[in-house]
């Protein structure tokens, strides 16, 4: 039964590292994950999905161990409409305080089609699994991929038994962001009111971005009564992803006045996750995004700056410090002391030991010499990179290039693979090409470039520039970054770091498993 104390509170069910992880290329190591569910933990976030148990080894350890370090949320695994997959579910989560079982199958005749199954052998494959999900555990999600559109006769036939199986949760997904707001609210608020024992479960959304209404559509399925919203940071997700946590939480903190529902999460450490979830990933945030993009906060218009200088809000309705943002930014530089550089961190949500300061103090310096000011966004790029060489099994350690209008380009490369340290020399057609080169000398594969991509951190000449690498191989996708005040060495490390992950990912996959299918949740 729904419990009354959250009748107006609408809970936050972050999908970051499962849906968000399934987006090309934005695999995470294990630490990495752990370290995002401390942060999804901290900030008030109701219900983690850690991850998809039954698709890999690597998977189902990161889902465990998250179950068994959460201190407050509840964690959540995915599982496809069959007793295996439930049961690794179960024996993922089964050790966090507040565990869950998400179980889905896709109900829309398209996605019928796929286990071949009629709408009878489906409903009882239905109630066969949310049982079996219930016999082992007592709070069940149970969603019907597809569902907006998915027959209203068929969807109404289905919510009502996983009701009466005992699903605790039914959510409902617009998987390819095909509905609209004025029917999100709709579809929600005639399953409440038809389905019999609607009144005794939560209802919940979860709505993708494709024609870019999951924000709208996610917030009018709450208007229609749904009292979870499924979300990722960034609005990190397949295609064109999901709807943004950090979207909702302020929309629903700005405009309580006609949504007067609340949230348990900590806005304020919405900025400092935004950037550990896009280093991670590898995914940058575009400069105009909602909220959290570099440019949201930022007035050039001369009206809008004149405004902003008598009042700030006849422009902002939020302030930089409801998100974690600093109203400045202080800039750092060669005679910044060890003492600043920790304080600096900690704001932007780094806690060093004393020997990772030293590093990294030493790192800074460095910078600090090649660059005259070091802001934020330097010291963010300066921490991801060395977490990047700390772990990695490719580390690029010297480069020096030759090129001009003269004839190609020539880079001699220095990198460790492994511990072991090896050399090539390669020419290309400009520095890059030729930087790339030499790298497939030293780490020989078949790794395809999808995407190059270049831009300053931060402003001048002497900017960091952070370079974006996809690569491709075997149908596996990675992203790489990395940063420098040099473009063609950023080039290197972003290139590099993408291999890396395309060996982390397939390590997670091992050599005797593959990708799993949704075929299978027939």
């Amino acid at each position: 039964m729904t419990d009354q104390s959250t009748k107006d509170r609408v809970l936050i069910f972050d999908t970051t590292l499962r849906d968000g992880e399934q987006s090309p290329g934005a695999t995470m190591t294990h630490d990495e994950k752990l370290e995002i569910a401390d942060l999804l933990d901290e900030m008030g976030v109701d219900i983690i999905e850690a991850g998809f148990p039954i698709a890999s080894e690597g998977d189902f350890r990161a889902v465990k161990e998250i179950a068994e370090r959460a201190r407050n949320a509840a964690i959540c695994g995915l599982a496809r409409a069959n007793p295996t997959d439930i049961d690794r579910c179960w024996e993922a989560v089964r050790r966090a305080k507040h565990p869950r079982i998400h179980t889905f199958i896709g109900t829309s005749p398209q996605h019928r089609a796929i286990p071949n199954l009629d709408q009878d052998q489906m409903a009882a494959r239905i109630h066969e699994t949310v049982t079996h999900a219930r016999n082992l555990c007592d709070n069940v999600q149970w969603s019907p991929m597809d569902a907006t559109r998915t027959e209203w006769d068929y969807l109404r036939r289905v919510v009502e038994i996983a009701i009466k199986a005992g699903a605790t949760t039914i959510n409902i997904p617009d998987t390819v962001g095909y509905t609209a707001p004025v029917e999100s609210a709709d579809l929600i608020r005639r399953l409440i009111a038809e389905v019999p024992g609607a009144d005794e479960v939560v209802f919940a959304t979860h709505c993708h971005n494709d024609l870019g209404m999951a924000t709208a559509n996610a917030l009018a399925a709450v208007a229609g009564g749904a009292r979870q919203i499924e979300c990722t940071i960034n609005g990190l997700g397949e295609r064109a992803g999901n709807t943004a946590l950090e979207e909702i939480v302020m929309a629903l903190r700005v405009r309580g006045d006609i949504m007067p529902y609340e949230t348990r999460v900590d806005t304020t450490k919405i900025m400092n996750i935004s950037r550990r979830v896009a280093a991670v990933s590898g995914f940058p945030v575009q400069y105009n995004k909602a909220i959290v993009g570099k440019n949201a906060f930022a007035h050039e218009s001369g009206i809008h700056q004149d405004g902003m200088l008598k009042s700030a809000d006849t422009f902002e309705i939020m302030r930089p410090e409801d998100i974690g943002l600093a109203a400045t930014s202080l800039v750092m530089g060669k005679h910044s002391g060890r003492a600043a550089l920790r304080a600096k961190l900690e704001e932007l949500g780094y806690k060093l030991g004393e020997n990772q300061l030293k590093d990294v103090f030493v790192r800074f310096k460095d910078l600090a010499d090649r660059k005259k000011e070091v802001y934020d966004e330097d010291l963010i790029a300066l921490m991801r990179a060395g977490e990047d060489a700390a772990k990695d099994h490719l580390v690029v350690h010297s480069l020096r290039v030759a090129c001009g209008t003269g004839g190609p380009a020539e880079a001699e490369l220095v990198m460790t693979v492994d511990g072991m340290e090896k050399s090539a020399t390669a020419r290309g057609d400009g520095p890059v090409d030729a930087t790339f080169k030499a790298v497939r000398e030293i780490w020989p594969n078949d790794a395809r470039l999808q995407l190059y991509q270049v831009h300053a951190v931060t402003e001048g000449t002497d900017a960091q520039a952070t370079v974006s690498v996809r690569l491709e191989e075997d149908g596996n996708i990675a992203t790489g970054q990395s940063a420098d005040t040099d473009t063609v060495v950023a080039s290197a490390k972003a290139y590099v770091n993408a291999l890396n992950r395309l060996l982390v990912r397939r390590d997670r996959l091992g050599q005797d498993e593959k990708e799993i299918s949704y075929k299978d949740a027939g």
